[in-house]
């Protein structure tokens, strides 16, 4: 298996890119958890930490591809639309892009910072372009631990988006993260469930206020 410069390998790509055009939620316990902004979400239980993974398919309407990954991929901008950003910033790394991200966590509870590997291939199939975008937690010497913030050591995500043939995005996304600390299971799950659909109506809403859309 061939891996790319980034630690991900070209199966990785290919395989976001086919569960966008054919989901893969059979021989697992995948639940229908909601249905919302033209969106399916799905989430499977990891049995190691009792979290919960998320798979999301369908349709972001108005938000052609590629303004969604330019918006996506634009950290800069994000720390304007999503207000639960601390500090966001990447770095080039011995060939990775390396992402610092701390998230901003209620009163009484210390914030959360993620350091991540990340990288966007544009693929072509069938005549149609798409973006896909992997995302998983490293570890690298620049980016120390910080005294007063948890370090998230379990984050992967992976991103690919397409035409829906109209002004729209066709879209999978699949997501986990493992917050570590005190926190109760059941309050991280509930997080999730309701973080997840919110992070991609954000998203969707800062298409529409992007300084770049034309």
């Amino acid at each position: 298996m061939a891996r790319a410069v980034s630690g991900f390998s070209e199966e990785q790509f290919w395989e976001a890119c086919a569960e966008l055009k054919q989901p893969v939620l059979a021989g697992a316990d995948w639940e229908l958890l909601m249905e919302a902004l033209g969106l399916r979400f799905y989430r499977l239980r990891d049995q190691e930490t009792g979290l919960y993974k998320y798979k999301v398919f369908g349709t972001l309407k108005d938000c052609p591809p590629a303004l969604l990954i330019d918006v996506y991929m634009d950290l800069d901008y994000r720390k304007q639309w999503d207000q639960n950003v601390e500090e966001l910033y990447e770095r080039r790394c011995n060939g990775q892009t390396v992402v610092y991200w701390q998230v901003r966590y209620p009163t009484l509870m210390s914030n959360r910072d993620y350091v991540y590997v990340r990288e966007r291939r544009d693929l072509h199939v069938e005549e149609q372009k798409v973006y896909v975008v992997l995302a998983q937690s490293t570890s690298h010497s620049q980016f120390p631990e910080r005294s007063g913030v948890v370090r998230v050591k379990q984050y992967k995500q992976r991103l690919a988006i397409t035409s829906d043939g109209r002004k729209g995005s066709k879209v999978f996304m699949y997501y986990f993260d493992n917050p570590g600390g005190q926190i109760p299971t059941w309050l991280i799950n509930w997080a999730a469930k309701n973080g997840v659909p919110e992070f991609l109506n954000d998203l969707a809403k800062a298409c529409q206020t992007y300084p770049g859309r034309s």
